[in-house]
């Protein structure tokens, strides 16, 4: 195998915060603004972490380790028919961070391992990030009588590889739940167990009789 000083790197976006890219790259800033380029996405990638590295190609190892792991984390898709495996995986930029941690530690190579702290315009995109998230969450309330979901009604939050996994919650009017004798909005509650610093979309981390709110939302076209 070609031996190549390059990178592992892990990237944010804050048009998808539940996703972390972990991809690897000869030249950091080229691939970035190859990224960068797309006019798909609102808001711009960021270096989050990366790992020097001799050898091309080292992100597969990691890959095939987190696939592993936990093979529902990547992000796959199907285009015409055609399975797509993608760089994209559903975890905190800090869960990864510690994968870079552990390797570099295990390999004795803290040195080669960077953290890069957001620019000031990085940091208003990810606040703008958020507040469009939370004004779209206001325009579009979830009531759970839409959704076939009763008063009373128990919620499973689902968050593969969270230690708060599988604990539960008490739908206890329209919009809100009840979870540690405390009321929340489904969101707000998400955003807890979760730990995330940023607003996330609650029907997308609970299940009700095994189904994702997400999908009973699909299913019933609302």
């Amino acid at each position: 195998m070609e031996n190549s000083k390059g990178y592992i790197y892990i990237l944010t976006n804050p048009s998808f915060p539940e996703y972390v890219k972990i991809g690897y790259a000869d030249d950091i800033k080229t691939r970035l603004a190859q990224l960068n380029r797309s006019e798909c996405t609102p808001f711009a990638f960021r270096v989050y972490a990366t790992y020097d590295v001799d050898t091309r190609l080292t992100d597969m190892k990691l890959h095939a380790m987190i696939d592993k792991l936990n093979p529902t984390l990547r992000a796959v898709d199907n285009v015409d028919g055609k399975k797509r495996v993608r760089e994209f995986y559903a975890m905190s930029a800090e869960d990864a961070y510690e994968l870079f941690e552990a390797m570099a530690e295990i390999h004795g190579t803290q040195d080669r391992l960077k953290l890069y702290k957001p620019t000031k315009k990085q940091e208003r995109e990810e606040q703008t990030a958020e507040e469009v998230k939370s004004e779209y969450e206001k325009a579009k309330p979830l009531t759970f009588s839409e959704y076939g979901i009763p008063i009373g009604a128990t919620l499973e939050y689902c968050n593969r590889g969270n230690e708060n996994s599988g604990k539960t919650c008490k739908v206890i009017d329209e919009k809100t739940v009840e979870y540690d004798g405390k009321s929340w909005s489904l969101s707000g509650l998400a955003k807890e167990l979760c730990h995330s610093k940023y607003h996330v979309q609650g029907p997308k981390y609970f299940k009700y009789n095994g189904e994702w709110l997400t999908e009973i939302r699909k299913r019933l076209g609302k």
